[in-house]
């Protein structure tokens, strides 16, 4: 958006990820670690994006109650995008992180196949994430921070969309 906010809470959030996990073990099971997250978030990301990232692993948690099979993992993203246009009121095509998650999701629905391998699925939507966030370059913006900036001034990808991008790559490289 231009004032290096995005930038700041995502620092800020990655430092209180690293702290809580040098403090005690992380949660082995998908719902536990993500309902943790979550809590992280909300209580030291700051801005929208940090209530909005915990509307997201809530939800996300909450469906991978009893679940981890890769089918999980596709509803759990469906979930959490859910909560976060309920909550936030963007939709895609507004230029915001949620042009990033939905097209990650639509990659990550391939989880739902037989036999999809869930790493290859994953670097899909990485991939898709990404080109979605540059796509936002020349959006309109509907919602969010940008919308308060003329069109004329948005130069650059949404940071938001950019930043969902490079946590779901880091996610791909941590799991690799």
């Amino acid at each position: 958006a231009g004032d290096g906010d995005c930038g700041h809470t995502h620092a800020q959030a990655a430092r209180a990820i690293r702290e809580w996990m040098r403090s005690q073990p992380p949660p082995a099971a998908p719902a536990p670690l993500l309902s943790a997250l979550a809590d992280v978030l909300l209580e030291q990301m700051g801005g929208s994006s940090g209530v909005l990232y915990g509307l997201f692993l809530t939800a996300a948690a909450r469906s991978l109650r009893g679940r981890s099979d890769s089918p999980a993992w596709a509803d759990a993203m469906d979930a959490g995008i859910e909560a976060m246009q309920r909550y936030g009121g963007a939709a895609p095509g507004d230029r915001t992180m949620l042009d990033s998650l939905c097209a990650a999701a639509q990659a990550l629905h391939s989880l739902r196949s037989p036999g999809a391998d869930p790493l290859q699925v994953l670097a899909a939507a990485v991939q898709s994430a990404e080109a979605a966030a540059e796509a936002t370059r020349h959006m309109e913006a509907g919602a969010g921070r940008a919308s308060y900036i003329r069109s004329s001034r948005l130069e650059q990808p949404d940071p938001g969309a950019v930043a969902v991008a490079a946590v779901l790559g880091a996610v791909l490289e941590g799991l690799r």
